[in-house]
C-alpha cells in the first residue's frame, strides 16, 4: 500500500489541534499546516463582502476567484487576495461560522483540493476534523485528539484572555465548545469523527510535554511500520 506522507491529527474543537501540532511539527523538521485557518478564513472574507454564510453565496464561482496563501509565519499565516487574516481569524466569533461553512460541499472540496497541492513535496503534520478519514484517508500515521468539553473550555477561555478578549465567561464559552462538537460531530459532509486506524489520544490529565512527547512516539513508530523516511 502506498502511504500519503500526512501526520492527520483530527479531534474536536480546543482540544490543543493547533498548537501541538505546531511544536511537533517545528521539532520533527516537518511543515505544519492549520486546515481550520482556511475555512475560518473564507468565513470572514465572505462577512466582508456581505456575503450571507449560504450554500448559494458561497459557491464554487465565488471559492475559484479567491487567491489562497497559506504561509509558514504564525504572523502571516493565512492570505486571501494578498489581504492577511491571522489576526482576524482568531476571532471568537469567526469560530461558528467556519462551523457552519465547513458543511457546504463546494467549500470542503475547494480546500481539500488545495490541502492536497500544499502537501505534494514534503511530509507534514496536518490537523483538522477530517484529515484522516476524507482529505488524507491513506495518511501514514492518524491520531485523533481529544479532552473532556470543560477542558477544552478553559484551555480556550485562557487563550482568549491571553489575547486580551476578557469579556467572556467559562459558561459561554462551554456552551459554544458543546454546541460545535454537536454541529461537527452530526453535519452530513465529512463529519468529525476517530479514523478506525487512528490513535486516541486523550490530553484531559497530560501536561503539554506529555502530549507531545506521545505525539512523537506515535508519529516514529508509524514511520518505521510504514517505511516512510523522515
Amino acid at each position: 500500500m502506498l502511504y500519503e506522507t500526512v501526520v492527520a491529527i483530527d479531534g474536536p474543537s480546543g482540544s490543543g489541534k493547533s498548537s501541538i501540532a505546531r511544536d511537533l511539527a517545528s521539532d520533527m523538521g516537518l511543515l505544519y499546516v492549520d486546515t481550520g485557518s482556511m475555512f475560518r478564513a473564507l468565513a470572514v472574507v465572505a462577512l466582508e463582502r456581505g456575503l450571507k454564510l449560504t450554500e448559494d453565496d458561497i459557491n464554487k464561482p465565488f471559492l475559484d476567484s479567491l487567491a489562497l496563501e497559506y504561509g509558514t509565519s504564525d504572523k502571516e499565516l493565512i492570505k486571501i487576495d494578498g489581504k492577511n487574516l491571522t489576526e482576524s481569524i482568531r476571532e471568537h466569533h469567526i469560530s461558528s461560522l467556519a462551523s457552519k461553512i465547513s458543511g457546504f460541499t463546494a467549500v470542503r472540496e475547494f480546500l481539500a483540493d488545495f490541502q492536497r497541492n500544499l502537501v505534494r513535496k514534503k511530509i507534514c503534520v496536518m490537523e483538522g476534523r477530517d484529515i484522516g478519514t476524507v482529505v488524507f484517508p491513506k495518511a501514514f500515521c492518524k491520531i485523533y485528539l481529544t479532552a473532556s468539553d470543560k477542558t477544552r473550555a478553559e484551555r480556550r477561555l485562557k487563550q482568549l484572555r491571553e489575547k486580551g478578549q476578557v469579556t467572556y465567561k467559562f459558561e459561554d464559552i462551554l456552551r459554544d465548545v458543546k454546541e460545535r462538537d454537536e454541529n461537527d460531530s452530526k453535519r452530513a459532509l465529512a463529519p468529525l469523527k476517530q479514523a478506525e486506524d487512528a490513535k486516541k489520544l486523550d490530553t484531559t490529565d497530560l501536561e503539554y510535554k506529555e502530549v507531545l512527547d506521545e505525539l512523537k512516539a506515535i508519529v516514529l513508530k508509524s514511520a518505521r511500520e510504514k517505511n516512510v523516511e523522515l
